[in-house]
């Protein structure tokens, strides 16, 4: 059985190694994340060499997302065994980066801060959560350059530990100076797709897509996606997704953020309105957590797996399971598994596809989803795309068809793009200038890569003039081996 939705797994120290990753593309490995919270940019550039190593190999495009780190919330540094803090004791907070520069008081404790504009982002009676929210403080009173809390949760704070202002309106810009240079390098690097932390509305994202233009003007086009963390990201949805290429669920920021009970509707709602407006959606965070240390998930798990994709996302993504975890060719094995058995099941159990709405885009829509019908209808082997910008994939494979899509494209990073995409396996081919070529080129990929035979139909959808930077609007019942020319 062909999985359908998408793996994304992050590399780290446990996925270092040549062996390691090719063991992971073979169980199922789609998108290898690079984290650029951690690791140098010589550690990343080795990972991109070896994962396009492996991938040219393997005769399989890897993706390759580079998720900056955006602006990081923190506590400064504190004594190493860290500082206890118990229910019901006041407590400073100010933005110094030595817990030594902080005045001596010995009747109050004080705690560093690297968190800019605190002071201008809290008012008294708000929550402040440390340590993804594990110790919680109430605001009392905030001053010129400190601010007095009330620890409501307590318990042992560390140095370095995240900070999150629940409901707090951050006047923080979504890409750092840090997030720049790694922009630049990755853009540099032939990154596929870059994600962006610390979204809060539309004009993170078109900031982003302004200093690709400025840093490589001939990347300017690399795929967007959103990192949705922060209610007020939820609040500003539907414009994110007007001009994001994609969006990533991270529910473990948005339980913080709000509260775990909220974070499944927010699941739902997003993967439903990405889905809408034709946008790639990832769902990710902990999601076979517990494989970090075992070589088997928790039941939990493997039901939020599913759920995911009874949901419609197009992308479930490990995290610290293959990072850093022990059993990093086994998470994406068993990921896969999962993936697959709630795919078979999926007529039964899954959401229905909600219906696309792309004003700019309707005709392009109509016609895969006529691709889908004719397919159903025929009972045809698969549907075959020839895009040069991967556009007609992705909406193809929104269209959610009961048949295997197979995406030819002429583009290299087109090509190398197609691996996030929802039910979508790439072939390289040369460029067509006629249909007749085109179908050349698709017979030609089919009966060398796949077990289809002539005799065998398929749906090939396209635009005409062939080889035009254009939408669909071109769909031809095309019988494997039938004379190409009267």
């Amino acid at each position: 059985m062909i999985k359908k939705a998408t793996i994304v797994a992050t590399l780290g120290p446990s996925s270092n190694d040549e062996n390691t990753v090719r063991a992971m593309v073979e169980a199922g490995m789609d998108v290898a994340r690079l984290n650029f919270s951690h690791g140098t940019h010589d550690e990343h550039l080795a990972r991109i060499h070896l994962v396009r190593h492996i991938s040219e190999e393997l005769q399989k495009p890897i993706t390759i997302l580079q998720d900056l780190q955006g602006p990081k919330l923190r506590v400064g540094n504190l004594p190493k065994e860290g500082v206890p803090l118990e229910a019901g004791q006041k407590i400073i907070l100010a933005p110094t980066k030595s817990v030594h520069d902080m005045p001596n008081d010995q009747t109050i404790t004080s705690i560093p801060m690297e968190v800019p504009n605190l002071v201008n982002s809290v008012a008294a009676g708000d929550r402040i959560l440390l340590d993804d929210g594990l110790l919680e403080l109430t605001t009392l009173k905030v001053g010129d350059d400190f601010i007095e809390a009330e620890v409501v949760l307590g318990g042992v704070l560390k140095s370095h530990k995240g900070v999150n202002l629940p409901g707090a309106a951050l006047e923080i810009p979504a890409l750092t100076k840090k997030d720049l240079k790694d922009l630049e390098f990755g853009l540099k690097s032939n990154i596929d797709a870059v994600a962006i932390s610390f979204v809060q509305s539309a004009d993170d994202i078109v900031r982003l897509r302004s200093a690709m233009q400025r840093l490589n003007p001939a990347k300017t086009n690399t795929p967007i996606i959103a990192k949705l963390e922060r209610p007020r990201a939820m609040d500003n949805l539907e414009s994110i997704l007007e001009v994001a290429d994609g969006v990533m669920v991270a529910r473990g920021d948005l339980a913080v953020e709000t509260s775990p009970s909220q974070v499944p509707i927010m699941q739902k709602r997003i993967i439903e309105a990405a889905n809408q407006q034709a946008k790639i959606v990832i769902t990710a965070t902990q999601m076979l957590d517990s494989m970090i240390h075992n070589p088997r998930p928790t039941r939990a798990e493997a039901s939020d797996v599913a759920n995911a994709i009874f949901d419609g996302t197009d992308a479930v993504m490990l995290s610290g399971e293959t990072a850093a975890g022990a059993y990093p060719v086994e998470s994406v094995a068993m990921m896969s598994r999962i993936v697959k058995e709630a795919e078979n099941n999926f007529p039964k159990w899954g959401q229905p596809q909600s219906q696309t709405h792309v004003s700019s885009m309707d005709d392009a829509v109509s016609i895969t989803r006529a691709a889908r019908e004719l397919a159903q209808d025929r009972q045809v082997v698969c549907i075959a795309v020839f895009t040069q910008s991967g556009k007609t994939a992705l909406l193809m494979s929104k269209a959610r068809p009961p048949v295997p899509i197979i995406a030819l494209t002429p583009e290299w990073r087109t090509y190398s793009r197609l691996g996030l995409y929802w039910g979508v396996t790439p072939f390289l081919v040369p460029y067509a200038t006629s249909v007749e070529s085109m179908l050349s080129h698709i017979e030609a990929a089919l009966i060398a890569n796949t077990e289809l035979t002539p005799g065998q139909q398929v749906v090939v959808i396209s635009g005409l003039p062939v080889g035009a930077m254009r939408p669909p609007n071109f769909t031809l019942l095309h019988t494997i081996g039938e004379t190409l020319h009267p």
